[in-house]
């Protein structure tokens, strides 16, 4: 009885064929994988609020904030772009600069030290309108964290001032939390002995309160 012998050769071009389709497939797969766990790059682009005015680099808002994103399951970076004093037009001028390292995503939070000084709301409008566009042509998704004046400034500019976020927000669709310090403005045990600069647990309540806004918005882009 005749037994053809295998092609062991055929059988070895097939298998090398059948092994590089294989390794391309894992080579796409790991990779695919690797952009998916990726580090994202929130800057914290503020005032004092997101510098940590009074706190060590642990308590600050942005080390809070950066544990609290992780802990819902985000790989992200939240950078420290925080200077205390600055007004929204001092924002404008130094963007670019705190743009140096990249960002995947913008955490807007200025305006309060433009109330504090009694700036024209127009004036801080038309300032936040120029971050905004400026993130806008650099295809940076723009997460507007709202202010509002202090009521010893009167209603008419109470109203005018705390207008510009929601008014801003809406205009160029952005991601929005209507009021950075809510739920401790006012609350002496959750700020400083100045009045106005969150502590340790007031940043932390401001944290637990935002995080679930920040997290829908990072997801949907």
């Amino acid at each position: 009885m005749h037994h053809e012998k295998p092609d062991f050769f055929a059988y070895g071009k097939k298998g090398f064929v059948f092994n590089i389709f294989a390794s391309f497939a894992l080579f796409f797969f790991v990779l695919g994988a690797a952009k998916a766990e990726q580090t994202k790059v929130l800057v914290a682009f503020g005032d004092s609020l997101t510098a940590g005015y009074g706190l060590s680099q642990a308590d600050a808002f942005t080390t809070q904030l950066e544990t609290s994103l992780k802990a819902q399951g985000l790989n992200i970076r939240v950078e420290n772009a925080g200077v205390s004093g600055d007004t929204s037009t001092g924002g404008v001028q130094r963007l670019d600069w705190a743009l140096g390292n990249g960002a995947d995503f913008v955490l807007l939070e200025l305006g309060a030290n433009d109330a504090l000084r009694g700036i024209e709301p127009e004036v801080t409008r038309k300032s936040l309108i120029e971050i905004i566009e400026k993130l806008k042509k650099k295809n940076i998704p723009v997460f507007l964290a709202g202010m509002k004046a202090p009521p010893n400034m009167g209603p008419d500019y109470q109203k005018e001032f705390d207008g510009i976020y929601p008014d801003l927000a809406r205009e160029y669709d952005l991601g929005f939390y209507p009021f950075f310090l809510d739920g401790v403005a006012a609350v002496p045990s959750l700020n400083q002995d100045d009045a106005i600069h969150p502590n340790k647990e007031g940043v932390a309540v401001i944290v637990e309160k935002m995080t679930p806004s920040l997290v829908s918005f990072i997801r949907s882009h």
